[in-house]
């Protein structure tokens, strides 16, 4: 007898409905992020006065924060500049950094919506699953890394364009932690719904 892919197993009504939400819930987080990025790159295209979030690496400022605002000196980490202009790779690279947060989301909310229609349907383990568990995954590693390497492009620009390229800020971050876990939980996702798959199969052809 032929392996059998498919799990048809009917889920409750709580979980059914729990599993509707939950892709409705995606489709809406894909549709506010689509909407948050044109908004962003109509921002940075006219090249007017541009908001970048910038990354210091540990750069000195004053700050009034002393008694009766006495300035004290810190570090800075993150912060805002307006950029009266930016250099025309530096808007290049703020556009590519919504298109790629897009594309990011759009894969990842896709691939669990999908997987989340199968799950309704009944197929919980199969190669179709474990695909979509997989290319989840690995959309979201790489957009981890994409968007704010562009960010960063960007923002580098910016620190040139206002310091007449006398301040040199040139920070490539990647917050390794999060990039970690991320990959761990991708990697334990697809390797459970591979094995689940292949048991599933060994089991439909003992039957």
């Amino acid at each position: 007898m032929s392996p059998q892919t498919k799990t048809e197993r009917a889920l409750c009504r709580p979980d059914a409905a729990a599993l509707i939400g939950f892709m409705a819930s995606g489709a809406i987080i894909a549709v506010w992020v689509v909407v948050t990025a044109v908004r962003r790159v109509l921002e940075v295209v006219p090249n007017r006065d541009v908001p970048v979030t910038a990354v210091f690496d540990g750069t000195p400022a004053q700050a009034p924060i002393g008694p009766d605002g006495a300035a004290v000196t810190v570090e800075l980490a993150t912060g805002r500049l307006t950029a009266p202009e930016l250099p025309v790779a530096s808007v290049a690279a703020l556009v590519l950094e919504q298109i790629a947060l897009v594309a990011t989301v759009l894969v990842v909310v896709g691939a669990l919506l999908w997987l989340t229609k199968n799950i309704v349907r009944g197929s919980i383990f199969s190669r179709t699953n474990t695909a979509l568990v997989s290319t989840a995954g690995i959309a979201g590693l790489l957009g981890f890394c994409a968007v704010p390497f562009f960010a960063n492009m960007g923002a580098n620009g910016a620190f040139a364009w206002i310091s007449d390229r006398t301040f040199d800020n040139a920070v490539m971050s990647v917050d390794l932690f999060p990039l970690l876990l991320l990959a761990f939980i991708a990697a334990l996702a697809s390797t459970v719904f591979t094995v689940g798959d292949r048991l599933q199969r060994e089991t439909a052809g003992l039957v």
